[in-house]
């Protein structure tokens, strides 16, 4: 019987310590990517490309070329109106950051942020679009 206790209580804490370590991972990571936001609406490309993974700070170049995509492709990071932090989920060794944003015009959409441990702290490799909550296909 003592087994069967002491096997339970060990259970009960690796699931605990499994939780707390998603959930300083979530807060970590939604740390950078309000970070960037947070820079984006300062107009400081310099500082929002320092969230960029290494990876994608080469494809860029330069926060002069990052700062042109975001405002073409992604207006809706450079100027939101809000921001929501749905589920963190792990996928085939990477980490997937589900983001729902309502731009300025009351235009809500899901974005889809693969972040990325690096020696300073999670990066941002990707962001791509999901379909948005009620929209038609």
């Amino acid at each position: 019987m003592w087994k069967s206790v002491s096997r339970m209580l060990g259970g009960m804490i690796l699931a605990c310590v499994l939780c707390f370590g998603v959930s300083a991972q979530q807060a970590e990571i939604e740390g950078t990517i309000s970070a960037q936001i947070e820079a984006f609406k300062a107009d400081d490309f310099e500082q929002a490309f320092t969230y960029a993974t290494p990876t994608l700070q080469r494809l860029f170049q330069s926060p002069q070329n990052f700062r042109r995509m975001v405002t073409t492709q992604y207006p809706m990071v450079w100027r939101p109106a809000e921001v929501r932090y749905l589920e963190l989920k792990e996928y085939e060794g990477s980490v997937f950051q589900k983001v729902q944003i309502m731009d300025a015009k009351g235009v809500m959409y899901l974005l889809l942020y693969q972040m990325q441990p690096t020696d300073a702290g999670w990066r941002i490799a990707s962001v791509q679009f999901l379909e948005a909550p009620g929209a038609s296909v």
